[in-house]
């Protein structure tokens, strides 16, 4: 099937790179390095923890930097070699893909220090922080890649070390949450790796600045409506969005809790990514087709989380089903299509990032006071440490969208982008599992913290490695809901350079308007 091209004979042009521009590969590749050194220092397992959390320390100065030098000077490519676009493996850095790649370091930091009372030394022996470094490999890339197949590379590489994570223990109950892991994410991989191929036939690149190039000049002529809903399937399930979530309450518990964080924070945020990717700058018009079907998409996977929340008695399955609710949340954005209800997504999905590992991390504090997740057994959390059930409490006004926290504006973001197009009801689904989501974790803080414990708790400390990243994490979603102007403004502009990819095709193929 031929294809319109457009003339790109300026992009083959040599030009200097700036050294600033070496920072859009140095995330990835600082990650591979770190776990490199820490795999290589397996019998040194004292020392694992003390050399992960510097490393992850330097991945978020990275990424923080590199956020600095996007929002001044617009998207940054970085070329591999001198095989130039639309041939060759380019990085290529936005606000929306540095913003996530930002989140998830600071995530992975917190996720480190709690680990070091979290993770004893069967699970260092196993590999937890070299796992965790080459997870962040993966995920940098996939926020950080220019091009598609380097994509579904990158989300390759988180896959293979979420499954060693996963069975960090090698526990039966853990093999089994990793087999149902394991089983929806390989079809959807295998899905992802044949669409790429399918549009690799059709357009003869996978440059994605190439992709919005040339499906923009040939949209009649193709089957983009097949692609977009191709990679919608395929990243929904990466995604956990509804019908294709069922894995994801079923696997999150099984893992060490700290792992869980990580995975909550993390893994499903890149299926989203991907999501905003492929439908908002590539295929524009196909998913204003497709926008009814997504949005309906979006409400059953908000009623269905926060009902399975509702429903829970174990708290660690609980929370797998409020990560599915607010995978709901971001999937209404995506719907919606405007700046408001992308920059609703995007800011959506950076305090879930946050909140839902803090939560996790939460969990595995209160298993860890009182020896149980049952909230049957679980109570007196609130005697034993009035500071933990503040922070929880924060915790859960947070992710059930209550103001003054940051989970509050970006259902308000998308809530009025509906209402701006007349879709009253994906806004009143928005509040109203908002208000589900309350009673259910309101129902937690009730028997698990304040109603009395039943019986003598365990003598167990909290320490401070423990508590510090739950702080941290907790007076990040209390800053961004008090002082939100800085993010708000951020969200929105990366949702508009999605919309309109010109500075982003620009920074891939200078001189090509």
């Amino acid at each position: 099937m031929a294809v319109n091209t457009v003339d790109l004979s300026a992009a083959f042009v040599m030009t200097p790179v700036a050294p600033a521009d070496w920072l859009v590969v140095l995330p990835p590749a600082w990650c591979i390095l770190a776990g490199a050194v820490l795999l290589m220092m397996r019998k040194s397992l004292h020392l694992q923890g003390w050399l992960a959390v510097p490393a992850l320390a330097v991945l978020v100065l990275l990424d923080a930097l590199l956020l600095i030098h996007v929002s001044t000077n617009g998207p940054v490519t970085m070329v591999m070699g001198r095989w130039l676009p639309p041939f060759g493996i380019a990085f290529t850095a936005d606000l929306t893909g540095v913003l996530f790649a930002l989140a998830g370091a600071v995530v992975a930091l917190a996720g480190a220090v709690h680990a070091l009372s979290d993770i004893d030394g069967s699970g260092r022996r196993y590999g937890f922080y070299p796992f965790l470094l080459l997870l962040m490999a993966g995920v940098s890339g996939a926020f950080l890649t220019g091009d598609i197949f380097n994509l579904y590379v990158w989300f390759e590489v988180l896959l293979i070390s979420s499954f060693g994570l996963i069975t960090l223990g090698s526990e039966p109950r853990q093999v089994d949450g990793a087999i149902k892991y394991a089983f929806l994410n390989l079809v959807a991989t295998t899905l992802f790796l044949v669409t790429t191929g399918y549009l690799y036939g059709i357009f003869g690149t996978l440059n994605m600045a190439d992709i919005a190039t040339k499906a923009a000049a040939g949209r009649a002529d193709l089957p983009l409506m097949t692609l977009a809903t191709l990679y919608l399937l395929a990243f929904g399930m990466k995604a956990a969005a509804f019908p294709v979530n069922f894995w994801l309450p079923a696997s999150y518990h099984t893992p060490r809790v700290v792992v869980s964080a990580l995975f909550a924070g993390l893994l499903t945020k890149v299926g989203v990514y991907a999501l905003l990717r492929t439908q908002i700058m590539l295929f524009p018009v196909e998913r204003e087709e497709l926008s009814f079907v997504i949005a309906l998409a979006a409400a059953a996977t908000m009623i269905l989380g926060a009902l399975g929340a509702l429903a829970q008695s174990d708290l660690r399955r609980l929370l797998g089903y409020v990560v599915i609710s607010g995978i709901g949340v971001m999937l209404a954005g995506l719907s919606l299509g405007s700046p408001g209800g992308v920059g609703g997504a995007i800011f959506y999905a950076l305090h879930s990032m946050v909140v839902m590992t803090a939560l996790y991390m939460a969990a595995g504090l209160a298993g860890r006071l009182t020896g149980s997740f049952d909230l049957n057994r679980l109570g007196g959390l609130y005697t034993r440490s009035a500071l933990f059930s503040a922070l929880s409490l924060v915790l859960f006004f947070s992710v059930s969208g209550l103001p003054p926290f940051s989970g509050f504006w970006p259902k308000v973001m998308v809530a009025k982008a509906a209402m701006d197009i007349g879709a009253w009801w994906l806004a009143a689904t928005v509040f109203l599992t908002g208000f589900i989501t309350t009673i259910a974790l309101g129902r937690v803080f009730l028997l698990a913290y304040w109603r009395p414990a039943g019986e003598a708790l365990p003598a167990q400390t909290m320490p401070a490695s423990a508590l510090l990243p739950l702080a941290v994490l907790t007076v990040l979603t209390v800053v961004f809901g008090l002082l939100p102007e800085a993010l708000l403004s951020t969200v929105q502009l990366a949702a508009q350079g999605l919309a309109d990819p010109r500075a982003y095709i620009g920074s891939v193929f200078p001189g090509v308007n």
